[in-house]
């Protein structure tokens, strides 16, 4: 397991229990408990858990140390996608996006562009995900529409058939997505299903598809199949992207900007 995976897995079993001690993370984890007293220590210089002796406790505001430390990881390059998706939207549209880190970056760059300050609305952002809505809300000229559903506490999106009643019942101009993996010839896809199935449902009711991916998920698979590459209309991702990867998906009818 690499440093970052096994991170993010102590994260998500403290916001899941509260605390840890070394022995029972290493057992989990199937590593040495020399490997988790060193990762705690870490963790702890990043604030994002308080050392204990033999373990560690959440810090703060608990249910946010997964996304924290995701948002935290190639920060410039998510920023830098963001805002080129961001610009892809024109005033007045009506925007759908879905959960994850680089989707919440989209958001906020579309809450500082100077012509979304004014308008009745000046966007309409329909969202499964709770802390892009909680981010977007207090935006008076912003119309905030939340699917409904159940929520999932790893992402932070709403799930299940109560997301799916609000999303058979609009229209999008268009769907931001947030990947785990984009490949030309298996699609967008996400680790999990029900988070998928909403984001499958949310590019039927688009008018065009962006994906905003960093060249890291170019290429990868994952469990659950979000759309085809032929619904996808827009790929942003980052310059690190490899040309032939790039070739490929425009070869499969995609626009691609690299940032």
């Amino acid at each position: 397991m690499s440093r970052d995976a096994r991170w993010k897995a102590l994260l998500e079993l403290l916001v899941e229990r509260g605390r840890l001690d070394v022995e029972e993370a290493a057992a989990e984890l199937t590593v040495s408990a020399a490997t988790i007293r060193r990762d705690f220590d870490q963790l702890a210089e990043q604030q994002m858990l308080v050392r204990t002796r033999g373990g560690a406790v959440v810090h703060g505001v608990s249910y946010e140390l997964p996304l924290r430390y995701k948002t935290a990881r190639q920060a410039s390059q998510k920023q830098r996608i963001a805002e080129a998706v961001a610009d892809l939207v024109a005033p007045g549209e009506a925007v759908g996006l879905t959960g994850g880190t680089t989707t919440t970056e989209v958001a906020r760059a579309l809450a500082v562009r100077g012509d979304l300050t004014t308008g009745t609305p000046a966007l309409t952002v329909v969202t499964n995900a709770l802390n892009i809505a909680n981010e977007l809300a207090v935006r008076p000229q912003f119309k905030i529409v939340v699917t409904g559903g159940v929520a999932r506490p790893q992402s932070y999106e709403l799930i299940g058939p109560l997301a799916d009643g609000v999303l058979g019942q609009i229209t999008l101009d268009a769907a931001v997505l947030g990947v785990v993996g984009f490949d030309v010839t298996h699609g967008a896809a996400a680790h999990d299903e029900a988070e998928a199935a909403v984001n499958r449902l949310m590019c039927e009711r688009a008018a065009r598809v962006i994906v905003a991916a960093d060249s890291g998920k170019l290429g990868a698979r994952a469990f659950a199949r979000i759309c085809p590459t032929d619904l996808v209309d827009t790929l942003v991702t980052d310059t690190a992207a490899a040309p032939d990867a790039v070739r490929r998906f425009e070869e499969a009818g995609v626009r691609v900007l690299t940032v």
